[in-house]
């Protein structure tokens, strides 16, 4: 995931993103695990953090969680302090049920989630020759 370009990283976020809002709205697992997937690769660039957990508030009110809520409120106050001291903790899924500080091993489903998206969303990178 580090390979990835400022400009690949924003494309693969926001087809993240794209994923989340057009998941069954039925399923409330399957489009926090893309708004995971969507925080996971967009916390290094201070805009797209600031969005996926933006997305993440709303996300939280819209289904009445407002634990989650409230845990969004604080990891928004975090975002501009974590990009200032470069203290964002790799792999950190971005819930309120998680460490906000903690860095984490990328979980399968969401690792698998980023290489779905990144299937479409970064383009191949060309031959060395």
């Amino acid at each position: 995931m580090k390979s990835l370009t400022p400009a690949q990283r924003r494309r693969l976020f926001w087809e993240l993103m794209r994923r989340f809002s057009t998941a069954s709205a039925a399923d409330l697992a399957d489009r926090w695990a893309w708004l995971e997937a969507a925080h996971v690769v967009g916390q290094q660039q201070f805009a797209l953090h600031w969005a996926s957990h933006t997305a993440m508030l709303r996300f939280a009110l819209q289904t009445r969680d407002f634990g989650e809520a409230v845990g969004q409120v604080l990891r928004l106050a975090l975002v501009p302090p974590g990009h200032l001291l470069q203290r964002l903790p790799d792999g950190n899924t971005g819930r309120a049920t998680v460490s906000a500080l903690a860095p984490m091993p990328v979980d399968a489903r969401l690792s698998r989630l980023i290489r779905q998206a990144a299937a479409v969303a970064v383009p191949p990178s060309p031959p060395c020759f």
